[in-house]
């Protein structure tokens, strides 16, 4: 069976609370800006603003894109720890992978924010309990309420997701 490259290590898999897996998302975000490092280093500006698939985004996208949902992420983390069930704000991922500051910015510099901002977002979750994982947000757009146990496996799959469509398309050449 052929690999779907639009998912190259799946779909993300929401799976109940251990302490094992927890782990693991932690350690994942905390390497998502590295893994980002590595696969852009070798790229050059033709390879960065070429879609990795038909209708795809490209590798600069893909890297502000992450920037962008990043920093969506941490701060629904902090309402939801701050708030009772805070409804988040949707955005046009879409939308905002084309404007100027993606298309005219190097993708270093969403690269650069990604370091401090995971730094910051490790150090939240690794205080995080159990109990602080099970607080929740509404998300308006999917409408349906998601703890920060399911945002934590979302997000830590989402960066490895991106990272290694970019990896796997240039790896190959």
């Amino acid at each position: 069976m052929e690999q779907d490259i639009r998912y190259p290590i799946g779909r993300v898999q929401l799976v109940e609370y251990s302490d094992e897996q927890r782990l693991r998302c932690l350690q994942e975000i905390q390497a998502l800006p590295d893994l980002l490092d590595y696969a852009v280093q070798n790229l050059d500006e033709v390879q960065l603003h070429t879609p990795y698939r038909e209708g795809g985004w490209t590798p600069n996208q893909i890297v502000h894109h992450l920037a962008d949902s990043h920093m969506n992420a941490f701060i629904r983390f902090k309402l939801a720890l701050t708030e009772e069930q805070p409804t988040i704000k949707p955005y046009d991922e879409k939308q905002w992978a084309n404007t100027i500051d993606v298309a005219d910015m190097p993708v270093n510099v969403s690269i650069t924010l990604l370091h401090a901002l995971h730094r910051r977002w490790h150090k939240l979750l690794t205080s995080l309990t159990k109990e602080d994982l099970s607080r929740t947000l509404y998300h308006p757009e999917q409408q349906r309420t998601m703890t920060l146990w399911t945002m934590l496996l979302i997000y830590a799959w989402h960066g490895k997701h991106h990272a290694t469509q970019i990896i796997n398309n240039y790896e190959k050449h």
